[in-house]
């Protein structure tokens, strides 16, 4: 297994990882009747996007002998309705100002992000849009 759910009440849950023992809380957000105190469960998943789409691109790095230490992302989920669902995840991949890329890095770089398990497993009518913002 990788990991137990637990309902706290008042929309709340509390993750814990079970290989790890890191604990994860959630709430629902503001607009859908939480307080959005925490991360929301859609949060999650669009935050999971940045996440898993940075980890390939640190293996890509690593395989290549490059580094992107530094890189950020700015990620905004932005749901739709009927049925209630994340609409379109839009992600700005940003890169440290110093740190140079050739047009060869670019390109491992940009297809190891657009590649990543969690990019592939979300639903095509979930709209994905990344800005890779070379410095």
């Amino acid at each position: 297994m990788t990991s137990e759910v637990i309902y706290q009440g008042d929309l709340r849950t509390v993750a814990t990882h079970l290989q790890s023992g890191t604990v994860i809380e959630t709430d629902a957000p503001t607009d859908n009747n939480g307080k959005g105190e925490r991360f929301s469960p859609s949060d999650l998943v669009a935050t999971a996007l940045a996440s898993c789409m940075m980890t390939i691109m640190g293996i890509a790095a690593r395989t290549h002998g490059f580094d992107i230490d530094g890189t950020s992302c700015s990620v905004q989920k932005i749901m739709a309705a009927n049925p209630r669902r994340i609409g379109e995840i839009r992600v700005a991949m940003h890169f440290p100002e110093g740190k140079v890329y050739d047009d060869k890095t670019k390109t491992i770089i940009e297809r190891a992000a657009l590649t990543c398990p969690v990019f592939e497993s979300l639903h095509p009518d979930c709209k994905k849009t990344v800005d890779f913002l070379w410095a």
